[in-house]
């Protein structure tokens, strides 16, 4: 059996379309969406016209939740998603399930860690940004992961949320993988602490996973696309924080200095 699992678009459509043709060429039987679909300064409605055209398995991620609440209080990127799309999508998000089994339940499909769309997986927020260079996240310790996975039986457990593309194999054999972000590489955040997620190159993630007669491989790919025009548009939408994180994959101006 060979997946591809796509993740954290937020609305870039060229991005999507750029992995969904990388796709195509790698012949996967299935391909999973991880969630965090629309939200974001960019194209919203046609990305869930798309989506939603295709069919492909999907689940929710904490900005399907977040779009879908009252205008009072939002962020401005779920803002601008809730603000523009329309009842069939809003019908779709709420349709849509927090967790999935594929592969006769060799595979669990969550967004954040199976209990949690807003808990890191294989990432921890620290509380010494600029410290020494701190970013104020780093790679999880085997034993964060373990805990957070729980007692669920899967041999693979697939995640998004931090938009980091990585892997891990817990002590126990299971898998865990993160294909990264489609749409956005790069973000600032400051739950619990002030942090930033950075990729380094402004490329559309996703993953290919496979099961062989060995167990489950993982390609972790970087896919190249128009992102120029998606920082326009994000600048277009006055989000200049947007902009530096899809030309470069790394943050420049802060979602505060926007």
């Amino acid at each position: 059996m060979r997946l591809a699992l796509i993740s954290d678009i937020h609305g870039n459509l060229p991005a999507l379309e750029a992995v969904l043709h990388d796709i195509a060429g790698a012949r996967v039987d299935a391909t999973i969406n991880l969630g965090d679909i629309l939200s974001g300064p960019l194209w919203p409605v046609e990305t869930a016209e798309r989506l939603m055209a295709l069919g492909l398995p999907t689940i929710r991620g904490n900005h399907e939740r977040q779009v879908l609440r009252p205008l009072d209080g939002m962020g401005a990127s779920d803002r601008y998603a809730a603000e523009r799309i329309g009842p069939a999508h809003r019908d779709w998000l709420a349709s849509l399930p927090a967790t999935l089994r594929w592969a006769d339940d060799d595979l669990l499909c969550c967004h954040g860690t199976p209990i949690s769309d807003l808990q890191y997986f294989l990432e921890t927020v620290t509380s010494d940004y600029g410290t020494h260079g701190s970013r104020g996240v780093r790679a999880a310790l085997h034993a964060e992961v373990g805990e957070r996975s729980g007692g669920v039986a899967a041999a693979v457990i697939a995640c998004g949320h931090t938009h980091q593309p990585r892997t891990m194999q817990l002590d126990d054999g299971r898998l865990v993988v993160n294909p990264g972000s489609v749409g956005l590489p790069a973000y600032d955040d400051s739950h619990p602490h002030f942090h930033v997620a950075e990729t380094g190159t402004p490329h559309a993630r996703y993953a290919v996973i496979e099961k062989a007669p060995q167990g489950w491989s993982v390609q972790l790919r970087a896919v190249a696309y128009d992102w120029e025009a998606a920082a326009r548009q994000a600048e277009a939408n006055g989000r200049g924080d947007w902009a530096d994180a899809l030309r470069t994959g790394r943050v420049g101006r802060t979602e505060r200095e926007r």
